[in-house]
């Protein structure tokens, strides 16, 4: 019997304790980390035009082609530099799964937080950072045919816990190339921002 009642008494203390958890707790939840709140993502904007929407044909090879505002918020600590990409994922090229390549500028400085509408042509800019196209050394504005859907030019960011040895090549795409394999291992955060263009009719 006094066996009995002991085993009674310790099931009620055991769920009186349970009952003194913080609401949407359980016994065996871990703490976080530091209890910091998670970094703010990298973001890439312009006030060209809405993410998502369509660009004006200034920026396109329908207008001036001259590249936009870009601007970026949110820098992860130890970034040494940037790498910027712009592609048109709607092109095959040569019936094969590269895309094309519209802009890749590296070794943007890591003090940095944007690029000026109208960079310049040359492979190798002022502040350091070097640039290539299908075009040349040049951004290469959106194209697509009047004849055929909307084409989603979507520019890509990436920060960098280094700079980059590597030099542009007379290919877009072997430099291109050439840039990723040097990007791997060193990124620290990725933003992304798309438009929208084809040809007026």
């Amino acid at each position: 019997m006094l066996w009995a009642i002991m085993r009674i008494c310790t099931l009620f203390a055991s769920l009186g304790a349970l009952t003194l958890l913080p609401l949407g707790l359980s016994a065996q939840a871990p703490a976080a980390a530091g209890g910091q709140p998670p970094r703010p993502a990298l973001t890439l904007t312009t006030t060209a035009f809405p993410d998502g929407g369509p660009i004006p044909a200034r920026y396109t090879q329908a207008g001036d082609q001259v590249s936009p505002v870009l601007n970026w918020t949110n820098v992860p600590p130890g970034t040494q530099s940037f790498v910027l990409h712009m592609r048109d994922p709607d092109v095959a090229r040569n019936r094969g799964t590269e895309d094309q390549v519209h802009w890749v500028v590296w070794n943007i400085p890591g003090t940095a937080s944007g690029l000026p509408e109208g960079v310049p042509k040359g492979a190798d800019l002022p502040d350091g950072s070097h640039q290539i196209s299908a075009s040349g050394p040049v951004y290469r504005g959106p194209g697509a045919s009047a004849s055929g859907p909307m084409h989603h030019y979507t520019f890509e960011l990436y920060a960098l816990d280094t700079k980059l040895d590597v030099q542009a090549g007379a290919d877009a795409w072997v430099t291109r190339n050439a840039v990723w394999k040097a990007m791997e291992g060193h990124v620290l955060g990725k933003a992304v921002y798309v438009g929208l263009f084809r040809r007026p009719q």
